[in-house]
């Protein structure tokens, strides 16, 4: 998985869950069928033969690879297709897709639990099993099993938008509920002349720019490996590792992919705003301590003293008319791609720091 992309890797590490929770539900499922069942060799409801030691295969089986179809249909198309639609309308939508999704691996389930599978679908005698399962009260309880995935399923990715997919992660995963030191970098992005564009705007169109520039400045995040750790206001607090964003100077470049990605939707933002927003940005590295906190609402924050020095950096961006600066500290740990011309503005004192800090900036 090395040679995969960053975006790769997320997309994986994003649709490995759905295919997860649907083989789960699957097993607990078989396995409560034959708890019901015994030593029964058919089902009494409809008397079609059933085969214990076929299905603990066939029926996981067929459910990782429906939970993985889900998983890459809500990855891929659905965030796309319903990211303008309410989260009642995006259930109701979704959910109809997926009825007809599971009513088709049904029969394929039924295909591949009949006795004989490579003649099945030949037999009359199956696809009277089937008409029996199916316009029986069976199909009904199955589909009352299958609807609380389908909902568990769809929570999970509202969830997983609302909070980010690494957030989530580690929330399972509980890594951040005892707090832990790490290195990391951050770039504190602020959109310039934000004031002005919303007295232009109205604040309800500039909220809906604010919505389609953020969007836009989220796939150059993911294809740099970084996180977005927090929006406020018009302002993207970006993180990375210290291995993440040093590497390849993912930080770096990841700047120039966002000038890059809109910069190519300049007419979207002129026909739709009349105007193009542009930003500017500041970086910095240094030890963070990072957790869990809060009761009535979890939040995994870092704190630090580097936060406040990326902020103070990024507040001098006019001052020196540039649009990204970075720290003399970053510059040591970030090897910097020929690509890049670093320029050094000198030594300069911030705001609640008493010491002097070496400043660049990047073209």
């Amino acid at each position: 998985m090395s040679t995969l992309s960053p975006k790769a890797k997320r997309n994986i590490f994003r649709i490995i869950p759905f295919s997860i929770m649907w083989l789960v539900f699957s097993l607990v499922y078989t396995l409560l069928e034959k708890g019901l069942l015994g030593s029964l060799n058919y089902y009494p409801s409809t008397g079609n033969p059933y085969f214990f030691t076929r299905n603990i295969v066939t029926m996981p089986l067929v459910a990782l690879v429906t939970g993985t179809l889900i998983g890459v249909l809500e990855i891929f198309y659905f965030s796309k297709w319903f990211i303008k639609k309410s989260f009642s309308k995006k259930i109701l939508y979704k959910s109809f897709i997926y009825l007809i999704i599971i009513l088709f691996f049904l029969i394929i389930t039924f295909i591949g639990t009949a006795d004989g599978m490579a003649a099945a679908v030949s037999r009359t005698e199956t696809w009277d099993y089937a008409r029996a399962f199916f316009t029986n009260y069976s199909l009904i309880s199955v589909c009352i099993y299958i609807t609380p995935i389908i909902l568990i399923s769809q929570f999970y990715t509202e969830v997983s938008d609302s909070i980010g997919h690494a957030a989530l992660r580690n929330f399972f995963l509980g890594k951040y509920h005892r707090p832990v030191q790490e290195e990391r970098i951050f770039m504190f992005l602020d959109m310039r002349s934000s004031t002005t564009i919303a007295e232009k705007l109205g604040h309800v169109r500039y909220f809906e720019m604010l919505k389609e520039y953020f969007a836009d400045l989220s796939a150059p995040v993911i294809d740099h490996s970084g996180e977005i750790y927090q929006y406020a206001g018009d302002e993207m607090i970006v993180s990375w590792k210290l291995t993440n964003g040093a590497a390849n100077s993912n930080c770096i470049r990841c700047f120039f992919a966002m000038k890059e990605s809109i910069a190519r939707r300049a007419m979207k933002y002129e026909e739709q705003f009349g105007l193009l927003p542009g930003f500017k940005a500041g970086f910095h590295c240094g030890m963070v301590t990072t957790g869990e906190i809060g009761v009535l609402k979890k939040e995994i924050i870092f704190t630090g003293d580097v936060l406040n020095t990326a902020a103070r950096i990024q507040g001098l961006c006019n001052q020196f008319n540039v649009d990204i600066l970075i720290s003399g500290d970053l510059v040591k740990k970030v090897h910097l791609d020929p690509i890049f011309q670093i320029k050094p503005l000198g030594e300069h004192i911030l705001k609640g720091r008493g010491e002097k800090m070496e400043l660049f900036t990047v073209m």
